[in-house]
């Protein structure tokens, strides 16, 4: 046959928008252009956001398409490749059915258009763009010859055009027996009905005409597009919309139309692509599309403001997750749409596809019962690293699943060698549970959460947003945001406005309309402020006691230099911090894991300057009241933290005199070891000053101003209290003191 193409001449600048820019990197054109041929998507979505004409169509960006639809074809390559290299893109047709006059035509995606998914754009740039419309069901072979300034390279896609059959024909196969029982799930889905309930008047007067493009089967109104399609069937029927939505109007279609009521609601070919040439080749999977690229769901659920399933999830993190782990047959079953579905198979695929709809939704619902209205992939119990297993999570389990540490924290942080991977993952699960941080075995408390908030994180985290509201598709939903930095940033909001606490106000009270809201004062500092906060400060005052001393870090660089008990609270530190939250999902437990960290380190797990062994020693608790820094107990005028500087009783009192107190060390006089028996009551300084985290201070004094400043003591790290230092001076006749910062 003949070969038909269409070359395209680069122009000087490559017709692409990009996410984020790439410096000049020298690479070799032949190995790293690494090019790809997409059949990219198009939304509703997409035409309104990129001004595109009205009457565009919208495809799902399988390459199994209904005869006379359009391709979005997309020759893409490497973002680091210098566009600059690219001289030219040819396309063509090796191979195409008997009596195909199918041609290339200029792409309607202009370049304000970019490439559809979104982590795509963090690594590949459009080379060029074409437009091809099948016109023969049947089998077609797309070349893309990519020439650059150091070669050329051949790309080959093939495409499969069909006609569309209806459920029925699908029924055939896919109702058991040797195939999988697709069929029996799907009814039980919104998908199997919601056309029928449309017109029953189910959803009321805005049901309309321009609604069943998406709820049945190959609608495309396009004079090219005639393949057996919903509107094709109904045009040769004579069958119009219902003017009355009213119940029975179902009933009527399938008793006088059963051809076209066979191609109405949301069946198998809106998602898999035309079933002519599947079905006549006896099930050949090659001829139907299986995708788990978003555009098969969005080219439906991308037309804000109703249709915001699709524009919520692009402003989420799942649509842009890492590539790193792809390759990794551990990673992918958390990181991949397809490490994800085939958890527990023989082989795991560990190509890389973005967390999308597939990932955490079944449209089959094959393994969920009846009540399961959203579809939700698994809802099994979780089993955490440290073998708590998890049921009371609802919905969330299904977040739960990927989102727990990788370690029984029990005995990794206490055998595990320091490396820069050391620490947990992702756990959520485990912070929400209150279970499998670093315990020192000691009983931590945890928060209610876990026992009041159905359906846990999706709760919280997927709460409906109002499209009246500046939230709006940034949080809530399938963002999975509860906040919106962003929104702070560009439109000047407060913290209240950026944050969706509703679900918070449940059980706080309309008060809270900000997460970061004021309960306790964990860190000591003798100030109450916001939960997070607090549950920062105390972040920053334990890694200012791991290597690098002395210094806030905003992350741990570990290495195999880490002792035992370092390595041990960097696992909390880790495990506080990677979660995200800063104490949200449970603050008592967080709270505590930092507190036994740093007693571990300093002992003073409550923070407050004195040692733990001392406050027990003395008051039996580091909580009693009397052991409090600043209290009396011995009700002479002096407290504790000045006894302890210097190494007094505190609860035994002084004797009080006149003109202060001559403090006794048990029954007997502090000096009472000298053989004259006399009294001395000496001077001390006291030299108190306020710290910052991250700063180191240095007391200097000196006995005239005219000589030179001697250091007192050692340097002091700030911690971002008050520190008091006393030191004696009865050695000299007068005495001048400083503060350095350092």
């Amino acid at each position: 046959m003949t070969l038909k193409s269409l070359t395209i001449k680069r122009p000087t600048r490559l017709a692409a928008i990009l996410l984020m820019a790439a410096g000049v990197i020298s690479v070799n054109a032949q190995t790293d252009l690494n090019p790809v041929i997409i059949a990219r998507p198009l939304t509703h979505g997409d035409i309104a956001r990129y001004n595109l004409p009205s009457d565009t169509e919208v495809a799902s960006g399988l390459f199994n398409v209904g005869v006379g639809q359009p391709l979005y074809l997309e020759a893409d390559v490497n973002l680091a490749f210098p566009a600059s290299n690219i001289v030219s893109v040819t396309w063509g047709l090796t191979n195409a059915p008997l009596g195909s006059a199918a041609t290339f035509a200029r792409s309607p995606l202009g370049p304000n258009v970019p490439i559809f998914e979104l982590s795509d754009r963090l690594v590949l740039q459009v080379a060029e763009r074409t437009m091809l419309r099948p016109d023969v069901a049947g089998q077609y072979t797309v070349i893309a010859t990519i020439t650059t300034t150091s070669g050329t390279t051949n790309l080959y896609q093939d495409i499969v055009a069909g006609t569309y059959m209806g459920y029925n024909v699908c029924f055939l196969c896919h109702s058991g027996g040797e195939i999988a029982d697709d069929m029996s799930g799907w009814q039980r889905t919104g998908h199997a009905v919601h056309f029928a309930e449309g017109i029953d008047g189910v959803f009321g007067p805005s049901y309309n005409q321009s609604c069943i493009e998406c709820h049945t089967v190959g609608y495309d109104t396009n004079t090219n597009a005639v393949n057996g399609g919903f509107d094709d069937v109904a045009k040769a029927l004579g069958w119009t919309f219902p003017t009355v939505l009213t119940n029975g109007n179902w009933a009527s279609m399938q008793a006088d139309y059963p051809q076209l009521a066979g191609l109405a609601n949301i069946q198998c070919e809106n998602c898999h692509g035309p079933g002519s040439e599947h079905a006549h080749s006896l099930g050949d999977t090659n001829l139907i599309g299986v995708s788990f690229t978003s555009g098969v769901c969005s080219q439906c659920h991308d037309e804000p403001p109703h249709h915001i399933k699709s524009p919520e999830w692009y402003n989420s993190v799942h649509a842009v997750t890492t590539r790193q782990p792809a390759g990794e047959a551990q990673c992918v079953i958390c990181h991949t749409a397809a490490g994800f579905l085939g958890r527990g198979e023989p082989t795991t695929n560990t190509t890389y596809s973005a967390i999308g709809c597939q990932t955490c939704h079944d449209p089959h619902d094959e393994t969920q019962p009846p009540d399961n209205p959203h579809l939700i992939r698994t809802m099994a119990p979780v089993t955490l690293m440290d073998g708590t297993v998890v049921t009371n999570a609802g919905e969330g389990l299904l977040c739960m699943a990927c989102h727990h540490a990788r370690q029984d924290a029990a005995t990794y942080a206490a055998t595990a060698s320091g490396r820069p991977d050391f620490g947990p993952h992702y756990p959520q699960g485990d912070m929400l549970e209150g279970v499998n941080g670093f315990t020192y075995g000691q009983a931590i408390p945890s928060s209610a959460h876990r026992t009041a908030v159905p359906n846990l994180c999706v709760t919280c985290h997927m709460q409906a947003v109002a499209a009246t509201n500046v939230l709006f598709l940034h949080a809530g939903g399938h963002t999975f945001l509860p906040m919106w930095d962003e929104g702070m940033d560009l439109l000047g909001l407060s913290a209240s406005q950026a944050s969706l606490t509703g679900a918070c106000q449940t059980c706080h009270g309309p008060q809270i309309t900000d997460f970061d809201f004021p309960l306790q004062d964990y860190d000591g500092d003798g100030v109450i402020e916001g939960v997070q906060t607090e549950v920062q400060h105390l972040l920053d005052k334990l890694c200012t006691l791991l290597p690098p001393v002395g210094l806030v870090k905003s992350s741990l660089a570990i290495d195999s230099t880490w002792t035992r008990p370092q390595l041990e609270a960097a696992y909390n530190w880790l495990f506080v911090n990677n979660d995200g939250s800063q104490g949200i999902h449970n603050t008592a437990y967080a709270v505590g894991l930092l507190k036994a960290s740093i007693a571990n380190l300093t002992g003073d797990a409550n923070n407050d300057g004195l040692p733990d062994a001392w406050q027990v020693q003395y008051f039996g608790s580091i909580t009693s009241p009397a052991a409090a820094p600043d209290a009396t107990p011995a009700r002479d005028g002096i407290p504790n933290w000045l006894k302890y500087a210097l190494g007094i009783d505190p609860t035994v009192p002084g004797i009080v005199l006149p003109n202060g107190v001559v403090w006794a060390n048990g029954k007997s006089l502090i000096n009472a070891a000298e053989t004259n028996n006399v009294v001395h009551i000496y001077t001390a300084a006291e030299v108190s000053f306020d710290t910052q985290v991250g700063k180191t201070y240095q007391i200097q004094a000196i006995s005239s101003l005219s000589g030179g400043w001697q250091n007192v003591g050692q340097p002091i790290v700030g911690t971002g209290q008050a520190v008091s230092y006393v030191t004696p001076t009865r050695q000299n006749v007068r005495q001048f003191y400083r503060v350095q910062i350092q």
